[in-house]
């Protein structure tokens, strides 16, 4: 799966994101601590949840988007 660069960043989009997040902790975690990983997702979409600059949404989207799917 890869990220279009033109591709609008949807609140959807983020969701969808956050919710594969908890999904591999929850599946694919081995040796972290998955109360750690749940509460250090939660914090950082939980301090990113007001951004409204395009660009900024969109690196920070890619950025996980790239982390995620290099894990997998």
């Amino acid at each position: 799966m890869s990220i279009n660069s033109t591709k609008i960043i949807t609140k959807s989009c983020v969701r969808r994101l956050y919710k594969d997040l908890l999904r591999f902790g929850r599946n694919e975690l081995q040796y972290t601590d998955k109360n750690y990983f749940y509460k250090r997702i939660r914090k950082e979409f939980h301090d990113n949840k007001n951004l409204n600059n395009p660009e900024d949404i969109e690196y920070y989207y890619k950025v996980i988007f790239k982390i995620l799917y290099i894990c997998n």
